[in-house]
């Protein structure tokens, strides 16, 4: 037993290395006032955002970019509260392009990835740029994507996400463990065999999602607007996919306020893994899974004497050492390496906290925005 966790966490370690070694490798964008503005379209999918989207326009409507270039498209989806309203009133008072288009205007369209197809659709731009509407945004968010769509000339960027505040244990915890899956997608996508990304910052060719069908294909999964699109680009468009590592293309999100909150988001990111058809993504589940779920059975034995402590030692020295190389750069794009303190508490809660989300991802039933959802 023994030699079958140390074959895995040996796994685990060597595609963690290898993806602290990519990080590294991944260019930083220098913004330059004289490079050609391309037309974005910036589309925001929203549900019951009353307490945080008019932040999130005026980040926009702060926007160190011409005007005349970018557009916003705020897609309700069956709001609850006064999210319309609210953006109606922004709309009498700013002279940024924006536009509210409803879900319930478009029969049969229901939740996230419905949104986001309609607002591109309406769209003018030839780029699109997501986010989600409780994010916050730099005054340099559209340049730093202009910049990297002129220098580099992908079909998609996929954008660093944190959360913020970070200000208790419970935020602290997740911000460190959100940061890891920024970065092994970050990695992942430098390696050209992308995993992972978020919606909440991406920006893509509007040319290549009608390319390649858009979401269909997928439309029975709640979830996936973002990781789904990106494996079904990189499979049109292989090596045209690149990630945004610049401090002010970093986009801030809230943590979850409560562990049910928290429990039922993974098991909605974790109900996507059984649907990829991408075997990298497929090989990389399983690989964190085992690694995991060994270093649970290695402490786990050493706790009830099946073997000394110091194999355990070993186990668990040869899995949190490749995380916290990979951490510390992603923390460090952050601006929060403070955090890595906490990564021998955080090993501790996340096995056993990985294998529960896996176990009720394959269910694919959870509760989000209000509305209980299951995957087909």
């Amino acid at each position: 037993m023994i030699l079958l966790a140390l074959f895995l966490v040996s796994v685990y370690a060597s595609a963690i290395l290898r993806g602290w070694y990519a990080w590294k490798k991944i260019p930083i964008p220098k913004l330059s006032p004289d490079t050609p503005p391309a037309f974005f379209s910036v589309i925001i999918p929203v549900r019951n955002e009353g307490q945080n989207i008019i932040s999130l326009l005026q980040d926009l409507e702060r926007q160190q970019y011409p005007a005349s270039h970018y557009e916003v498209i705020v897609v309700d989806d069956h709001s609850e509260d006064a999210t319309p309203e609210l953006v109606r009133q922004f709309q009498g008072q700013t002279s940024m392009s924006l536009t509210l288009l409803f879900l319930a205007n478009f029969p049969g369209k229901r939740q996230k990835k419905a949104a986001v197809e309609i607002g591109i659709r309406h769209a003018q731009g030839d780029w699109i740029a997501c986010t989600d509407g409780d994010c916050r945004l730099s005054p340099q968010w559209l340049q730093t994507f202009n910049q990297i769509r002129q220098s580099e000339n992908p079909k998609m960027i996929s954008g660093p996400v944190m959360y913020a505040p970070t200000q208790t244990l419970w935020q602290q915890l997740q911000a460190l463990e959100f940061s890891a899956l920024i970065g092994v997608g970050a990695a992942s996508i430098a390696v050209q065999k992308p995993t992972m990304c978020n919606g909440a910052n991406l920006a893509y060719e509007k040319a290549a999602f009608f390319a390649v069908n858009g979401f269909q294909g997928n439309e029975q999964v709640p979830s996936g607007d973002d990781e789904f699109l990106l494996h079904k680009i990189h499979q049109k468009y292989p090596g045209q996919i690149t990630f945004a590592k610049a401090g002010e293309a970093v986009v801030q999100t809230p943590p979850a306020a409560t562990v049910s909150q928290f429990l039922h988001q993974r098991v909605r990111w974790a109900s996507k893994w059984k649907y990829y058809q991408s075997w990298s993504s497929q090989v990389l589940a399983v690989v964190v899974l085992g690694a995991n779920i060994s270093v649970l059975v290695v402490l786990l034995g050493a706790v009830f004497n099946y073997w000394p402590w110091w194999l355990g030692g070993i186990v668990l020295t040869t899995k949190i050492v490749p995380d916290a190389l990979l951490l510390q750069q992603v923390l460090g794009l952050f601006g929060k390496k403070r955090l890595l303190s906490l990564l021998w508490l955080l090993q501790l809660v996340y096995v056993p906290y990985i294998v529960l989300t896996a176990v009720l991802g394959l269910r694919g039933k959870y509760h989000w925005k209000g509305r209980q959802l299951r995957t087909a």
